[in-house]
């Protein structure tokens, strides 16, 4: 495997060499980077193009140009990266780092999104083959997959943000609107649950006086505006969770699992109440350590219980220690909504990653920061969810058609053993390669996403750069880009020789 990536490695770099010099060629020879001085009436026109031509190095001869930006990038060896200066002398390292945390806050969440959503919905529209809820999925995975994206995002901006700014300032829902929700919901739950006739009536009847009795009740005591969950929210879904995930898994016979989990749980609700006063207006690093408690004493449960399934008990325990810890996270955040709201009476911002000038608390600034990503996030998983769920629907029925599939049946394990630890752990191995180029082609930035919505990432950077002929920022998107994909496709290789053994030799 070494050697393996060794060349790989080497490889790459020939390539991405090769690359860098097709890209600034064409580059600076796609246009003038001073036509818009030379047309400039301006009295000081001519001290601006010759200080534009030192910025740029444009007195010199393409090929020392780009020696000399080479010479700068390889610096990134030992840490210190030259990418160059811009045609206003900028600093374009500066710009990259910029550029590549605004897109990065952007595309990370939108794909862990898209990955876990559309892979979940994938499995279930595999094993429910053919069934109403399959057709639906389908229709709308081609819908969501073949959006104009600018459209897409106008209509966001105009219901999601505009229309939501203007109910949240004095919010109510009807009798007539809760009950459309919860037709909907009731129509969706009971096809995804399935079974007969009367367990689909039962499924509906359930959500249906659920959802309309929850959104009557959240109006009438103004929710929306002031809204809480507490500790028995956060218990009630952490026990949700700890049952599905050991179900999931391993099954709920396995009661040391089941028990590792659980112990886990009632860790979280002793630390809701033991470390409030840290979390009332905590730091970036405070929570971080706060995490990793959290992890180790999940870790610690499920050494302790797991017996003979300890390494299933531990890695289950952790998952839910950082599913409790992001719930309590999610319950501080409710909690500041309606502070927020006087701070910002109009919520859903349309344009930029944040508010300019604003002034609050640690979770008033990351409900700031959260409504930004909030119109943006939607749309990038939308887009990717529609390709990961058919690429896993099919991945999975190939998988589940195999001969050791039919054999493992035949053997008399359960379904869900059959499902989760035969078929699901080869169908990921297509899914790893779509899941790995997918990620590093956002990273080189959403440009139509970034462009109606505001955001300065990678994308907006290349494009001011190939609009202004200037090859110091194209530049350093393609090499930020171009290390993303080799990097990301190695990631892919070692995934590969994870998820079957074969690979590895």
């Amino acid at each position: 495997m070494t050697k393996f990536i060794l060349k790989r490695m080497g490889i790459s770099f020939l390539v991405l060499l090769v690359g860098s010099l097709l890209m600034f060629v064409l580059t600076i020879n796609s246009g003038d980077p001073l036509a818009d001085l030379r047309e400039s009436n301006a009295d000081n026109r001519d001290e601006l193009i010759e200080r534009r031509i030192s910025y740029m190095g444009l007195d010199q001869p393409w090929y020392q140009r780009y020696w000399e930006w080479l010479r700068g990038v390889s610096g990134c060896v030992v840490g210190a990266c030259d990418f160059g200066t811009s045609r206003n002398g900028v600093d374009v390292s500066s710009l990259v780092a910029n550029a590549a945390s605004s897109t990065l806050r952007l595309v990370t969440l939108a794909t862990l999104l898209a990955i876990v959503i559309g892979i979940i919905v994938g499995i279930i529209t595999a094993i429910r083959q053919y069934s109403g809820f399959d057709y639906v999925v389908t229709f709308l995975t081609f819908l969501f997959f073949s959006l104009p994206v600018f459209w897409a995002a106008v209509l966001l901006k105009e219901f999601g943000a505009i229309r939501f700014n203007d109910w949240i300032a004095d919010p109510q829902i009807t009798l007539l609107q809760s009950v459309i929700a919860g037709v909907v919901l009731a129509v969706i739950l009971s096809s995804v649950l399935g079974g007969g006739w009367r367990r689909r009536a039962l499924t509906a009847g359930i959500t249906l006086v659920f959802v309309v009795s929850a959104l009557m009740y959240f109006t009438a005591v103004g929710w929306w505006r002031q809204p809480a969950m507490g500790i028995g929210v956060v218990l009630l879904t952490s026990l949700g969770g700890a049952v599905g995930l050991t179900a999931i898994f391993t099954g709920l016979r396995n009661r040391r699992v089941l028990y590792s989990v659980l112990t886990t749980v009632g860790a979280g609700v002793i630390a809701y109440y033991a470390v409030g006063g840290l979390l009332a207006d905590p730091s970036w690093p405070i929570l971080f350590v706060l995490l990793l408690v959290a992890i180790a004493v999940g870790l610690v449960s499920g050494y302790f219980w797991g017996g003979d399934s300890r390494r299933a008990a531990m890695g289950l325990s952790a998952v839910m220690a950082v599913i409790m810890s992001m719930l309590v996270a999610l319950d501080r955040m409710v909690y500041a909504w309606a502070d927020f709201l006087q701070l910002k009476p109009r919520p859903i911002s349309t344009i930029g990653s944040s508010t300019p000038n604003f002034t609050g608390d640690f979770w008033e600034n990351l409900l700031d920061v959260s409504t930004q990503l909030l119109l943006p996030t939607i749309l990038l998983t939308l887009i990717s969810v529609a390709s990961y769920s058919r690429y896993t629907r099919g991945s999975m029925l190939e998988t589940m058609s195999q001969d050791y599939v039919r054999t493992a049946r035949s053997k008399g394990l359960s379904e869900r053993v059959v499902i989760v630890k035969h078929a699901f752990r080869n169908a990921l191995i297509p899914i790893t390669t779509i899941v790995a180029f997918d990620f590093a082609g956002l990273i080189g930035g959403a440009v139509i996403t970034e462009t109606v919505f505001g955001w300065k990432g990678m994308g907006e950077l290349f494009i001011s750069g190939v609009r202004d002929v200037d090859p110091a920022p194209v530049m350093a998107f393609f090499l930020v880009v171009g290390i993303a994909a080799i990097v990301m496709n190695m990631v892919a290789d070692i995934a590969y020789a994870f998820l079957d053994p074969r690979i590895r030799r």
